[in-house]
C-alpha cells in the first residue's frame, strides 16, 4: 500500500516527464508541421481522423477540436473503416492518422485506401520509419519520450504529445482562417461556453419595451411610467431622440423630498449614467453592473447617441449569464 507521500511523489514524476516531453516536442516541430496545415488549409474536402486505442481517443477529441474551431473535420473509426466506414472519405478529403508506434494493423485498410485514390494523409506517429510513417504524404513525427506507465508501455505520455500536437494544428488553422469570436459562437450555442457568448443583443429588451421618457414630463406621470414598465429605471431620451440620462429606483430614493412631484424628470435624473452596446459581451456587462458600487441593476444600449435597447441584471441570470 502507497503512503501519502509515495501518491503524490508518482503524480509528481507523472506530470514532471510529460511537462517535458512537452518541452521536446515543442522544440522538436518543424516545417513539416508548416507542410500539415497548409496542407489542411487547401484541402477542398474535409479533415478525416483517424486512430486505435488510446490513439483513437485522442483522435475524437482533435476532430472536435478541428470542427469547433472553423476545419470541418470527423472521425472514423479504423476498424469501422474495413466494415463500409471507408466509403465516408471522399477523394478531396484529407486523413490524419495517429499511432504512436505507426504499427497498428487496423489502419492499414485505410492507408491502402489513401493510396489507391490519391488522399492526402498526414501520419502522427513516434517513428518516422514505420509503416505508417514511411506511406504517409506528411509525418508529424513526435520525439522520443518515455511513457509515464513504469514497464514504460501504457500510452500515456505520447498521448498527452499527441493532443497537444492536435491543439496547436487546430490554433494554427483557426488563425489562418481568421476564425472570429462570432463564428466560434455559432459552434458553441450550449453550455458555461455558449453562454459566455451572448452578446447584449442577444438578451437585451428594444422596440416599445424600452422605458424611455422626455426630459419635461412631470414626476408623477414619471413614476406612473416606471411602474408600468417593471424595470426599475427610466430612460430620458431629448426630442432627437438622443439619450440624455437615466432615473432609477435609487434615484427615486435619493430625490425623496415633499415637492418631488412638482419637479421635471431632467431635474432629478442621472445624466452620463453607465451605458453599453449591443456587440458587447452579456458577461462583460454584468460585470460592470456588479463593479460599479451603485446596485445598477441595468444598463441602457446605445447606438452612438440613440438607445436601442436596455439590458437588465435578470435578463443575465435568467440566461445563465453569471
Amino acid at each position: 500500500m502507497l503512503t501519502s507521500a509515495e501518491i503524490l511523489e508518482s503524480a509528481r514524476h507523472t506530470l514532471d516527464l510529460e511537462s517535458d516531453s512537452l518541452k521536446l516536442l515543442s522544440n522538436s516541430i518543424d516545417d513539416s508541421f508548416v507542410k500539415a496545415v497548409n496542407a489542411v488549409n487547401q484541402a477542398k474536402g474535409r479533415v478525416i481522423v483517424t486512430g486505435m486505442g488510446k490513439s483513437g481517443h485522442v483522435g475524437r477529441k482533435i476532430a472536435a477540436s478541428l470542427a469547433s474551431l472553423g476545419t470541418t473535420a470527423y472521425f472514423v473509426h479504423p476498424g469501422e473503416a474495413s466494415h463500409g466506414d471507408l466509403g465516408m472519405i471522399e477523394p478531396e478529403d484529407i486523413v490524419l492518422a495517429l499511432s504512436n508506434s505507426g504499427e497498428a494493423p487496423e489502419l492499414g485498410d485505410i492507408i491502402a485506401f489513401c493510396r489507391r485514390f490519391g488522399i492526402k494523409l498526414i501520419g502522427m506517429t513516434g517513428r518516422r520509419d514505420s509503416s505508417l510513417g514511411r506511406q504517409s504524404d506528411i509525418v508529424l513525427c513526435l520525439p522520443p519520450i518515455h511513457e509515464a506507465c513504469p514497464f514504460d508501455m501504457a500510452p500515456t505520455t505520447s498521448t498527452t504529445l499527441m493532443m497537444a500536437l492536435g491543439d496547436a494544428l487546430a490554433i494554427a488553422l483557426l488563425k489562418l482562417h481568421n476564425f472570429s469570436k462570432d463564428q466560434y459562437k455559432l459552434r458553441h450555442p450550449g453550455g458555461k461556453l455558449g453562454k459566455m457568448m451572448l452578446t447584449v443583443a442577444d438578451l437585451m429588451h428594444s422596440g416599445n419595451e424600452m422605458p424611455l421618457v422626455a426630459p419635461d414630463m412631470d414626476m408623477a406621470k414619471a413614476l406612473v411610467e416606471m411602474s408600468e414598465k417593471g424595470f426599475g429605471c427610466l430612460g430620458v431620451v431629448d426630442k432627437d431622440g438622443d439619450f440624455m440620462g437615466v432615473f432609477t429606483d435609487g434615484d427615486l430614493r435619493r430625490s425623496m423630498a415633499p415637492d418631488l412631484l412638482t419637479k421635471k424628470i431632467q431635474d432629478v435624473m442621472t445624466r452620463s449614467p453607465k451605458t453599453t452596446t449591443s456587440d458587447t459581451l452579456a458577461i462583460d456587462a454584468l460585470r460592470v453592473m456588479n463593479t460599479t458600487g451603485k446596485g445598477i441593476t441595468s444598463l441602457f444600449v446605445l447606438d452612438g447617441k440613440k438607445p436601442v435597447g436596455l439590458l437588465h441584471m435578470h435578463d443575465c441570470l435568467r440566461a445563465g449569464v453569471a
